[in-house]
């Protein structure tokens, strides 16, 4: 696999998913990814090395900051729901992958059925 931890890899991937959209409504050097309105994933363009914050599994979410020094709580985010990941190479891209998709899982899964099915084409 090529290394998605690279800022173009990580947005190009997160544009993928069914009916992405990525802004700046807090300003330069945040990049915000939405699925219908509500953010999936916060990325700091300003951070070296860059850093995006993803929704999780509470539970999970502890278990991954004890086992990665690289994944810490939320920045500026509900710490329960809310990790930060360093993309300092340290992470395997195959966790990066799986946590993103998750962040989407998680939004999509609380949106309403008429917009997740819109989503899913239906």
């Amino acid at each position: 696999m090529h290394k998605l931890q690279a800022h173009k890899g990580v947005v190009a991937y997160l544009l993928a998913k069914p009916g992405a959209e990525a802004g700046y409504p807090f300003g330069p050097g945040t990049l915000v990814l939405k699925v219908a309105g509500k953010m999936f994933a916060l990325l700091g363009e300003d951070s070296k090395p860059e850093t995006i914050n993803l929704r999780c599994i509470p539970d999970e979410a502890l278990a991954l900051r004890a086992a990665h020094r690289s994944i810490i709580p939320g920045y500026h985010m509900d710490k329960r729901h809310w990790n930060t990941l360093t993309l300092d190479g340290s992470l395997p891209d195959e966790l990066v992958l799986e946590l993103m998709d998750q962040s989407y899982a998680l939004v999509v899964k609380g949106l309403p059925k008429a917009k997740r099915e819109q989503l899913q084409g239906h």
